[in-house]
């Protein structure tokens, strides 16, 4: 298939700027509670810090190019600009360690969809990108309706001079019915977030952890000049076909010890999953 027109103006690859030419596999740093959130039992946030240097360790020691430092402890999720400064802050301080280890590659996101708390600590931190789970159009989510925030980000990066940050946008986020936009096409979808000016697209399977299908990648990469990555699913008996139809993906069930999202960086998985991703 012949590479798309587009729907907005090209630009180079967020991808390549970041990792360099090839195939990009950053792991996720699953951050234990932060100050605020109900799990939270009042440790040290310079105990958490190094929790996350440990674990970007664990991924970037055995393959991987970078990751991405998520509050996934925060359970239950708030909702965009729910968020309150001990989150921003938490997240800024925490990640800056990260950065000072890997350098700007790292991402960062703040669930759910947070995309203005996330550019606030990604800035102070010196990170590179965010991910923001729902960019454009509307769906309905554990946390309740949700909005894309594509408008209200670009907004406030650029008020804040953080105009270098990359957003990474899923076309269809995990852990959401879709019924509201049930009547737009894959295919609209991705351009829906090309349109508003997302950096990277994400195809991701339903929930964390759940595999990406071929056929969403492809469908997703055949209408959008952006590059492409895998955003969930990807394990040691899927990566080489996956990857060979994007640009890269994030790993972090597959990494785990025991298999799931909430046990530690497991560094045997790790080089399973870039060996089979021909590291």
């Amino acid at each position: 298939m012949s590479a798309p027109l587009g729907v907005y103006p090209r630009k180079p690859s967020a991808v390549a700027e970041l990792f360099g030419e090839g195939t990009a596999l950053i792991g996720a740093v699953h951050l234990p509670a932060l100050p605020g959130s109900p799990a939270y039992r009042g440790q040290p946030v310079a105990e958490i810090v190094r929790f996350a240097v440990e674990e970007a360790r664990a991924y970037t020691g055995n393959g991987f190019d970078s990751v991405i430092v998520e509050n996934h402890w925060d359970l239950p999720f708030l909702k965009p600009g729910e968020h309150g400064y001990e989150v921003a802050a938490s997240m800024g301080v925490i990640t800056a360690a990260v950065v000072a280890e890997l350098g700007p590659r790292v991402g960062v996101s703040v669930l759910s969809n947070a995309g203005e708390c996330s550019v606030a600590s990604a800035w102070a931190a010196g990170a590179g990108w965010v991910r923001v789970n729902q960019w454009v159009n509307a769906y309905v989510a554990n946390e309740g309706f949700i909005e894309g925030q594509a408008a209200r980000t670009t907004r406030y990066r650029h008020g804040i001079g953080a105009d270098p940050v990359k957003v990474f946008a899923d076309v269809h986020v995990k852990h959401g019915a879709h019924a509201i936009v049930a009547d737009r096409t894959l295919a609209e979808q991705t351009e829906d977030a090309e349109f508003f000016d997302a950096d990277v697209l994400i195809a991701t399977g339903s929930r964390t952890g759940h595999a990406t299908s071929v056929s969403e990648v492809v469908g997703i990469r055949d209408h959008t000049q952006l590059p492409v990555i895998i955003g969930s699913g990807v394990d040691p008996t899927n990566a080489a076909a996956l990857l060979a139809e994007c640009d890269g993906a994030i790993v972090a069930s597959a990494a785990k010890e025991n298999g799931r999202w909430w046990g530690r960086v497991d560094p045997g998985k790790v080089r399973d999953v870039a060996r089979a991703a021909g590291r």
